[in-house]
């Protein structure tokens, strides 16, 4: 989809995946009144998601689908752990697309926007589905908060301004994609554009209090270091020194040790149904 090292991401993304767990499982519940033959899981990471819908949907054949073989090996052994029945495909999002066959459910959990013709891949992804099958694809939602405005030293509102950086970035990571195509992202017009039919939004929220478990808290540990690498010297200096001091595991006022750590955040999933004529 782009130059981005996935396979290098995988212990994050299998980290996030479980992390964000709450609101796959909420979506699921949407589904589970279909009685899917066959199940595609676009740009599938290391399987969370892939193995949720395999549990969902045990007379299925459920294929998870991603560029990185190293990550589907790792779907692959996350089946077995769990003892579910998954298929895994090698296929680059969307170039790959036409090869993988109908279904009747396709899932796809933030890959869209990695894609630089977003509306074109929604169009692919919708000749996927056989007639009267689902597209379900995670889009949008809220900025993941996880800790107090006031952290009691430092600048107050880190996050917000972390925020409003990685907005920027999105935007260049946008701008520069092979064949990057400008859209009004309102994802149920897209999905109609693309001829789906029944489309609707709904948004599903991932809440985690203080004091978090130790999967969560990791989790937000490796946000903020990926926050650190990925902005560099776009940090202010003062909340660079916060940064720093949140991510240092032997200051009582970091991530790792603090008590007020937390994590929310909020999904939308966006559903579209193929005509059956």
């Amino acid at each position: 989809m782009n130059d981005v090292d996935w396979a290098a991401m995988a212990d994050m993304m299998e980290l996030e995946g479980e992390t964000h767990s709450p609101y796959v499982r909420q979506a699921f519940e949407e589904l589970k009144h279909l009685a899917p033959r066959r199940v595609l899981d676009i740009g599938s990471g290391p399987g969370v998601a892939a193995c949720r819908l395999a549990a969902v949907f045990p007379q299925a054949e459920v294929t998870a689908v991603d560029g990185e073989p190293e990550l589907l090996t790792r779907a692959a052994e996350r089946a077995e752990r769990l003892g579910v029945r998954l298929r895994t495909r090698v296929a680059e999002f969307p170039e790959g697309l036409a090869e993988l066959g109908p279904a009747d459910l396709v899932w796809s959990g933030q890959a869209m926007h990695h894609v630089g013709d977003q509306q074109g891949a929604l169009r692919q992804l919708a000749r996927l589905l056989e007639p009267d099958g689902v597209l379900a694809i995670v889009e949008g939602g809220l900025p993941t908060r996880c800790l107090p405005r006031d952290l009691g030293f430092g600048i107050p509102g880190l996050e917000a301004r972390l925020d409003a950086s990685m907005a920027d970035r999105f935007n260049r990571m946008r701008a520069e994609l092979p064949g990057s195509v400008a859209v009004t992202e309102n994802w149920p017009d897209m999905l109609q554009a693309a001829g789906l039919t029944d489309v609707r939004s709904k948004t599903f929220l991932v809440d985690h209090p203080a004091p978090l478990a130790e999967g969560p808290r990791q989790f937000v540990r490796r946000s903020l270091e990926r926050h650190r690498e990925m902005l560099g010297d776009r940090l202010d200096a003062e909340d660079a020194v916060t940064l720093e001091r949140l991510l240092d595991p032997a200051d009582p006022a970091g991530v790792d040790q603090r008590a007020d750590v937390f994590l929310l955040t909020a999904k939308t999933v966006h559903f579209g149904r193929r005509p059956e004529h």
